[in-house]
C-alpha cells in the first residue's frame, strides 16, 4: 500500500545496491497527466487504469538493476503477478495502523474530512482485498518482527535503515538459492 515508509525504503535499497528507483504509481500518474488527473482515469476507468499500471510494469521489466515500488494493482492480476517474477518481490508487512496513521499524515491521498478511524476501515478492506496477492511475493518482511529481533519496545523504533538492512539479507539468502537451484539443474 501507498506511504512514506515504502518510498523511502526503496530509494534507500537503491542507493545501496546502486540501481535505480522507480515508484509504478508515480509513472502510471505521470502518463495519465498527473496525480489528479490518474485519480479521475481510476475512478472513471478502473479497467483503463489498471491497463497502465500493468503497461509500466511491463516496461520496467525489460529493463535491469532497478528497485520498484509497484502499486496495489501489482498485486491484483496474475499478469502483474507474472511481471513481478522477473524479480524479488518482496511484501513489506507493516501494521495497518500505522499505515493509516502515515496516509493520515500525507493527505495528500485523501478527502480533508477522513479521520484515522475511516481510513483504518478503508486500508483494512483494501489489505483483505490484496492479501492474496501479497501473499505471493517472495519473501515477507515483518516491522513487528524486526523490532522485537533488535530489542525495540515501539515500533516507531524500526528505522527505515534497519528495515533496509533486513531486507538486504533476505535478498541475499533469495540470491543464493535462486543460483543454487541454477546450478542444481545444469547437467553433469
Amino acid at each position: 500500500m501507498r506511504g512514506p515508509l515504502k518510498t523511502n525504503l526503496g530509494k534507500l535499497l537503491a542507493d545501496a545496491l546502486r540501481y535505480y528507483y522507480f515508484d509504478s504509481d508515480s509513472l502510471v500518474e505521470e502518463a495519465a497527466g498527473g496525480e489528479f488527473a490518474a485519480r479521475s482515469l481510476k475512478e472513471r476507468d478502473e479497467k483503463g487504469f489498471r491497463e497502465s499500471e500493468t503497461e509500466v510494469l511491463k516496461q520496467l521489466t525489460s529493463m535491469g538493476r532497478l528497485v520498484v515500488c509497484a502499486g496495489d494493482g501489482a498485486v491484483q492480476s496474475s499478469t502483474t503477478l507474472g511481471l513481478l517474477r522477473h524479480g524479488i518481490s518482496l511484501w513489506i508487512d507493516v501494521p495497518l495502523d500505522i499505515v493509516a496513521r502515515g496516509m493520515v499524515e500525507d493527505k495528500t491521498q485523501l478527502a480533508a474530512s477522513e479521520s484515522h478511524s475511516e481510513v483504518l476501515e478503508q486500508v483494512v478492506a483494501t489489505y483483505e482485498e490484496l492479501r492474496a496477492g501479497y501473499a505471493t511475493a517472495d519473501a515477507k518482511i515483518s516491522l513487528q518482527n524486526i523490532a522485537v529481533k533488535l530489542g525495540y519496545d515501539e515500533l516507531d523504533s524500526v528505522t527505515t535503515e534497519d528495515l533496509a538492512l533486513e531486507v538486504l539479507k533476505e535478498i541475499e539468502k533469495l540470491t543464493r538459492v535462486k543460483k543454487m537451484m541454477e546450478e542444481a539443474a545444469r547437467p553433469f
